[in-house]
């Protein structure tokens, strides 16, 4: 059996001490506030790894959902139509109930919607106030506003583990490359307290870097911006470092989320904000806002069949009025209100943003640099 030389088993031995010093050093930039060797002239950017509608769990829902989960479809269907022999056309049921899924209405229904209950849930306070019907963050927070969260809280398929939006939103996202969302903070003096940062989003066109497993992301990958498909992305927010956690004021953002079958589609959220623990590796919290109605529903509606909706529990239709009756914000002009408060739990990895070259941003609508005149 072949056996390493001695100089061989050196030579690794000293470059894992020098490993170690390295991210021991790094931590302590972070820590001390020095910026880290992924701040490249002031900016850094981040890819999304993970993502999903915030929902605080207590054991078995006991806390939120004391009368237990929404029914869905399947069980739906079983009441309005009980198999005692009456005769029924496919018009007058199956289609009927499908259609509700497309045009749904505030009409009552014979179904009890389970709202979510108690008192802490994540999100943040986007409206300024303490109110009745806020939650107060599990670190404390007062005036968190997450009105989405009662609306899905104790519907099976946002919960987890077992949740089937839950698990497989996140595993296109991060199958599918349009799904690829980036951030990128500029003006960037340390990652521990800084009183004026930009913050940019973008679309990315790369795959995420993972492991040898496959499971598990790291950083130091590259994403290039995508600006030709995903113009629709882009946004910008001003924010501050505070403690190691980024804070961002409010501007609207679309997000790619396209789910079964690669179909395009994503989430919008008005108002939005960050809130961001960071470090030269890694940014984990909450994306927070208000996402309209409408939208959410069209993103269920294109993304899930009521097939797929059924594996937990999920009703389009007593989900639509769920959010109607709590929705929160952006009032229309009859004073009705539009959208609802909601937040994103994410997880993030650093990356290395890529920027288009000027002959490439030309080309997708971007206007070209001044021509300078010549001297001779």
């Amino acid at each position: 059996m072949h056996r390493p030389s001695a100089k061989i088993l050196l030579a690794c031995v000293l470059a894992a001490s020098t490993s170690l010093a390295t991210g021991a050093s790094s931590s302590a930039a972070d820590t001390a506030g020095a910026l880290p060797a992924t701040v490249k002239n002031g900016t850094i950017g981040f890819v999304i790894t993970h993502r999903y509608w915030a929902v605080h769990q207590s054991p078995e829902g006991k806390v939120e959902c004391p009368n237990g989960y929404n029914d869905g479809p399947r069980e739906q269907f079983k009441q309005l139509f009980p198999e005692d022999g009456t005769k029924r056309t496919l018009m007058d049921t199956q289609l009927m109930r499908e259609g509700r899924q497309w045009h749904p209405t505030m009409a009552e229904e014979p179904f009890t919607f389970k709202d979510a209950g108690g008192k802490i849930s994540y999100g943040m306070n986007l409206d300024g106030k303490v109110k009745d019907t806020d939650f107060t963050s599990p670190d404390g927070a007062k005036g968190i506003d997450n009105q989405l969260y009662r609306a899905i809280g104790c519907i099976s398929n946002y919960r987890a583990p077992e949740g089937t939006v839950y698990h497989f939103e996140n595993e296109f996202m991060r199958r599918y490359n349009n799904n690829r969302f980036l951030i990128e903070l500029s003006g960037v003096d340390s990652l521990v307290n800084d009183d004026d940062v930009t913050v940019k989003s973008y679309r990315g066109l790369d795959n995420l870097l993972t492991d040898a497993t496959g499971a598990s992301f790291i950083p130091g990958g590259t994403q290039r911006i995508d600006n030709r498909f995903g113009k629709f992305v882009q946004s910008t927010w001003k924010g501050k470092i505070v403690d190691g956690v980024l804070i961002t004021e409010a501007s609207d953002v679309t997000i790619p989320a396209s789910a079964t079958f690669d179909a395009s589609a994503f989430h919008v959220l008005k108002g939005a904000r960050f809130q961001l623990k960071l470090t030269g590796e890694r940014a984990e919290g909450v994306i927070a806002g208000y996402t309209p109605v409408d939208a959410f529903i069209h993103h269920l509606n294109t993304s899930w069949s009521t097939h797929h909706q059924s594996y937990g529990q999920l009703s389009s239709p007593s989900l639509y009025r769920a959010m109607r009756r709590l929705a929160d914000g952006y009032p229309d002009d009859k004073g009705q209100m539009t959208a609802i408060s909601g937040a994103m739990s994410v997880q993030m990895v650093q990356v290395y943003v890529d920027h288009p070259p000027q002959t490439v941003a030309e080309m997708n609508g971007v206007a070209p640099a001044p021509v300078q005149p010549s001297r001779e």
